[in-house]
């Protein structure tokens, strides 16, 4: 077999390969002389269908077959002599397949970029240093007591945070538009699900008042006739419900599980879980800054098969979320168009490439002990998180995506090494609420 390699444009490889006849015709025969022992065709008895016969019947398609493997066996034979390492599938192009002569193909495809990553003491991290105050832990327990509150009804003016049962009439113009009525409608304040402005005029109103609200309904609003309409709604409060806040009590503790109700242990656990999601968000602003660096200082060819592969993935992920959102199946979304999510995977690809270099050059190693943490960590949300571990332990695949993580941060770590960091006190809200 003979092999000559040809760059054509950045990471494009052409290989043009020739085949002996001599194994494509004795291959073409040895399958034809399988088939006439087999095919059964009237006036012949099985088994005893010359080959002449068989090769004017069948010979096109089968020397069609062994073409087509000859291509994919004398393909990997070249790229495994040559040294080559293909970053996607190849284009075959089948240029000489006559009998008697040798069978000449061309292969096109996309090779690995070559990665030197450099410029690492350019990246500049801003590592927050964060405690978790008493103050802190007094603001949790209240999201908490909101998170489990009732609803009571009041005889006071409404509220901002108040929930107000109404009916309403609107109208443009005098005029009255469709779904611009409703009764016994229920509206929770502060959560802006109404057009701009109409929670405004109600803060104040009481059981039996009738508030007149003006709005002006958004240029991009779902209703075509309604977009950029000035419009007016007559609303009739008939209730207000006010928060209805739990006690902070035994029973309040036994909610998370602290089964003798101590207020000691449920802070103690709240605690724990807000340094748990704290240290997790630190961690992943520090990687996020430590990646961008990376990627800012190190500018790399893609192949467009790797690209291709990372859109069709993210596009495939976008249809499963999609799907269990709206309760459908994926096989009946429309095909999202793949310019939604190029850039998103070139990022993707591109940092896939650069850490898989850090990872080679340092000849990192999977950390058991980092994995083993990373899912006692993940377990420790759960309500029996060695069962989670167990359960992680069990299956493959969990752990090789684990596994994956650990390597991952294994090599940010190292960057982070060597990177330029500078610690910076933030409150605990200022770094949570951020990241919400």
């Amino acid at each position: 077999m003979q092999v000559s390699v040809e760059t054509t444009t950045g990471l494009e490889r052409r290989l043009t390969i020739t085949v002996p006849a001599v194994s494509i015709d004795t291959a073409v025969k040895s399958r034809l002389q399988q088939l006439a022992k087999t095919q059964r065709i009237n006036g012949f008895r099985p088994g005893k269908v010359p080959v002449n016969v068989i090769q004017k019947r069948y010979g096109q398609a089968v020397r069609q077959e062994i073409a087509g493997e000859a291509m994919q066996r004398g393909f990997y034979q070249a790229i495994t002599q040559e040294k080559i390492t293909p970053a996607g599938a190849p284009n075959f192009e089948l240029k000489t397949d006559v009998m008697g002569k040798d069978l000449e193909f061309v292969a096109s495809f996309e090779v690995y970029p070559e990665v030197e990553v450099k410029d690492l003491n350019k990246i500049k991290v801003d590592k927050a240093v964060v405690e978790i105050t008493d103050k802190d832990l007094d603001n949790m327990m209240e999201t908490l007591r909101k998170q489990h509150a009732g609803w009571k009804e009041v005889k006071r003016k409404s509220k901002k945070d108040d929930k107000l049962t109404m009916n309403f009439v609107g109208t443009i113009d005098g005029v009255e538009f469709d779904g611009g009525k409703a009764e016994d409608f229920v509206l929770e304040m502060g959560k802006d699900r109404m057009i701009p402005g109409f929670e405004k005029p109600l803060v104040g109103a009481k059981a039996g008042d009738e508030v007149i609200v003006d709005v002006t309904f958004p240029e991009d609003y779902h209703a075509e006739k309604l977009k950029g309409k000035a419009a007016q709604f007559t609303v009739n409060v008939t209730k207000v419900e006010a928060l209805d806040l739990p006690k902070v009590d035994a029973d309040f503790a036994k909610l998370f599980g602290i089964e003798d109700g101590s207020i000691e242990s449920l802070n103690n656990e709240v605690r724990k879980n807000m340094q748990r999601e704290l240290d997790q968000t630190l961690k992943a602003a520090v990687k996020e800054q430590v990646i961008n660096g990376l990627l800012a200082n190190n500018t790399i060819d893609l192949p467009k098969a790797l690209v291709d592969q990372e859109v069709n993935a993210l596009r495939e992920q976008a249809k499963q979320r999609f799907a269990q959102q709206q309760g459908g199946k994926v096989e009946n979304l429309p095909e999202l168009p793949a310019d939604l999510f190029t850039e998103n995977a070139r990022k993707r690809v591109t940092i896939g490439l650069l850490l898989g270099e850090v990872i080679k050059t340092n000849e990192l190693k999977v950390d058991n002990a980092k994995v083993e943490a990373l899912i006692e960590t993940a377990a420790s949300a759960y309500e029996d998180p060695q069962e989670v571990v167990e359960y992680y332990k069990s299956n493959k695949e969990l752990m090789q995506q684990m596994q994956n993580v650990a390597m991952e941060e294994q090599a940010v770590e190292l960057l982070l090494a060597q990177a330029k960091v500078k610690e910076v006190k933030k409150a605990f809200d200022e770094i949570m609420n951020k990241q919400a």
